[in-house]
């Protein structure tokens, strides 16, 4: 499956250059402001190893074990390159995420929390996959603690 990279790279870099002779359709350098953990991550294209990665928010093995399976050929590429379910993160944070849903991991950003919630259920919903019982219990509890904050968690 093909994820428009270059789009999502655009909307989640600050200081974007693009490859010439692209049109600019091709992000050659930026700076990330990693939601997950808040920290400042350089891109560079081609750079080894990948500072940056995009994410699945839910997770390619987390939406198949919860609905996607069900999903036809068109909704599953739909769902793997939707800039809903894409964000662009640095690489050490994706790889400690993996497959896991809410209930298993949250990004040590805690600030980023409420976000990180709702966008997972927001992608939950559009592609009516499943939310296990510890996955609500865990969203409840950040979405608890986005009231009482005013939606900073």
């Amino acid at each position: 499956m093909q994820i428009a990279q270059g789009g999502i790279l655009h909307r989640d870099l600050t200081a974007v250059t693009v490859k010439p002779a692209t049109r600019g359709c091709v992000v050659a350098a930026g700076q990330l402001a990693d939601p997950y953990t808040g920290q400042s991550i350089s891109y560079r294209r081609g750079q080894s190893p990948a500072l940056v990665n995009l994410d699945h928010v839910v997770s390619l093995g987390d939406s198949w074990q919860k609905g996607a399976q069900q999903l036809s050929a068109d909704q599953r590429r739909n769902f793997a390159n939707d800039p809903l379910n894409l964000l662009a993160v640095g690489q050490k944070t994706n790889a400690a995420k993996s497959d896991s849903d809410a209930a298993t991991w949250l990004p040590p950003n805690r600030g980023f929390w409420c976000v990180y919630a709702a966008r997972q259920i927001q992608v939950k919903a559009k592609y009516h996959l499943w939310v296990t019982t510890a996955e609500k219990a865990a969203l409840d509890r950040i979405f608890t603690s986005c009231t009482r904050t005013g939606g900073t968690r």
